[in-house]
């Protein structure tokens, strides 16, 4: 079947016969600039996304602690509290009524005093093995950094 425009059927019967080629046409053409650039913008913000999570997980776990650590303060400062409210009864009733009543107090203001010093001994323990620096977050920018001005060592 002859073509009315044979200038465009030899152009058409080259594109179909043709192969297509890409912006690398072989293996061992190196990546462009742009694409380099590209890959390290993605990779700088996956790392610093990456820090910013173990940042948090850090700061969450030595929260808890120092929460926990906080926690057993209050109950050592309630605990006093108690320690100060039973022994101005224990006071009064000793003073009122010299019988068994004010040994009861007595009794039971001695053990709120135990309890209160056993919270506060062991949260002023804890509270000082708290560190709000996150240490491996810190180590991992360090690393980051050195690498980042030695990339090839």
């Amino acid at each position: 079947m002859a073509t009315l425009f044979p200038e465009t059927a030899s152009t058409d019967h080259h594109r179909r016969t043709a192969p297509r080629t890409t912006a690398r046409t072989t293996p061992s053409d190196e990546p462009s600039v742009g694409d380099l650039l590209s890959e390290i913008s993605a990779d700088v913000s996956r790392l610093v996304r990456d820090e910013i999570e173990l940042a948090k997980a850090e700061i969450k776990q030595e929260s808890t602690k120092a929460g926990k650590a906080v926690g057993m303060l209050g109950g050592a400062g309630y605990a006093g509290h108690v320690v100060v409210l039973m022994g101005s009864l224990t006071a009064i009733f000793a003073l009122a009524h010299v019988v068994d009543i004010a040994w009861a107090a007595l009794i039971v203001t001695a053990v709120w005093a135990v309890v209160a010093a056993v919270l506060y001994t062991t949260g002023r323990k804890r509270l000082r093995g708290v560190n709000l620096k996150p240490e491996r977050t810190v180590e991992s920018l360090k690393e980051d950094a050195q690498w980042a001005r030695h990339p090839t060592s």
